[in-house]
């Protein structure tokens, strides 16, 4: 979906394929067939963005056939879907019946992660639309901290300059620019937008910034506008934004809320799970259900977790959505004078691990939640100011 900005800009809204499990080529063209191009005849619309993840074997599979990604672009064409985005946060194994901390490998200090994003951005430079030369490729912000060391460190500066040299030759050969945005991610190396400035400064290349993903941001208790004026006087691009919200539980304390939130620890995902405590500090867990247990985390103020909950439609009480810090974030990100960043992506890929009751029972009712969330977004949008776009 494209909206026009008052400054005459184009601002792009896609919704990412990571909900749907998929690591080949041929389950991604699936996808297009059996997800995708239904979301898009909800929306009554003659085109949709999507924003593709792309497993490491389909990735690999497009970068070393250029017939494949021919292929994949016709059957982007022909069912109406438009790509200016991929996320490359997860490598492999995101429909694995656990995933927890896999996602987070390998990292930044691992040559496998240059060469991937390396071949992503490839693939990003063919299969944009005509029209286009912008593309975006959303990535793990450095590592997980646990395993983070000063010599991988180092190996990640050096992986990041890597990548905008490549960047920069990509360009000059195919006059299409792709950049490359760090996801900052609760329990991570880079956890907030602020952890992002000395690492991203000391690359300082502009192909190379910020994915602002509102429900990590929200989960952090970032407030969305110091978030970004830091990022803006830093000089730091966003890249593109994942639309997104966190669980929120205002009394922690309360046993009703304690068992609201129960019923989101799953066995699947990562659910860290932060609170500010009485001088201002963020404690955290790694996890919901160890939040849960015994004092691991204070309970006298709120508490948010990392779960990408649907936009339109929060938790029932006693919990809720961080829904109007996305609405924060939008505002500060194309609500000025002109925009902050001119992609965004819709990022609900928890769908299948809500509690059992909220679940969609199958395909059509995933897409008609995946169509309800980007009808919200775009409804945002419009409220302000920009144009929807045919």
């Amino acid at each position: 979906m494209r909206f026009r900005h008052p400054d005459g800009t184009t601002v792009h809204l896609a919704y990412c394929t990571n909900v749907h499990p998929a690591e080949t080529l041929d389950g991604v063209l699936a996808q297009l067939r059996d997800h995708c191009e239904p979301v898009r005849r909800r929306l009554g619309r003659d085109r949709l963005g999507i924003g593709l993840w792309l497993a490491k074997d389909a990735a690999h599979a497009l970068d070393t056939d250029p017939a494949a990604l021919r292929g994949l672009r016709a059957a982007l064409d022909r069912r109406g879907l438009e790509v200016v985005t991929l996320n490359g946060f997860p490598y492999e194994g995101f429909g694995a019946e656990q995933v927890k901390y896999r996602v987070y490998r390998p990292d930044w200090a691992d040559p496998e992660r240059l060469e991937h994003t390396t071949a992503l951005a490839r693939v990003l430079t063919g299969l944009l639309p005509d029209d286009l030369t912008e593309g975006s490729v959303s990535t793990l912000p450095l590592g997980w901290r646990t395993t983070w060391t000063d010599a991988r460190a180092d190996a990640a500066h050096a992986a990041l300059l890597t990548l905008a040299e490549r960047l920069d030759a990509l360009a000059d050969l195919t006059g299409r620019s792709v950049r490359v945005g760090l996801e900052p991610e609760p329990g991570c190396v880079v956890e907030t937008t602020g952890d992002a400035l000395a690492p991203l400064t000391a690359v300082g290349h502009p192909r190379i910034g910020v994915c602002v993903d509102t429900c990590h941001l929200a989960t952090s208790f970032e407030d969305p506008h110091t978030a970004l004026d830091a990022l803006a006087a830093a000089r730091v691009p966003v890249v593109k934004s994942q639309l997104s919200a966190a669980l929120h539980a205002e009394h922690p304390r309360l046993p009703a809320v304690r068992e609201a939130l129960a019923a989101f620890d799953e066995p699947r995902f990562l659910h860290q799970t932060r609170t500010v405590g009485d001088t201002g500090r963020l404690h955290g867990t790694d996890d919901l259900g160890q939040a849960l247990t015994g004092d691991a985390l204070p309970d006298t103020a709120p508490w948010r977790a990392h779960f990408h909950v649907p936009l339109h439609a929060a938790p029932a009480a006693p919990l809720t959505s961080t829904l109007p810090v996305l609405k924060d974030a939008l505002t500060r990100l194309v609500g000025g004078p002109h925009p902050l960043t001119r992609h965004l992506e819709v990022e609900t890929y928890t769908w299948q691990a809500l509690p059992p009751a909220l679940r969609p029972r199958g395909r059509v009712q995933l897409a008609d939640g995946i169509a309800a969330e980007l009808a919200l977004a775009r409804d945002l949008l419009t409220d302000l100011g920009l144009k929807e776009l045919p």
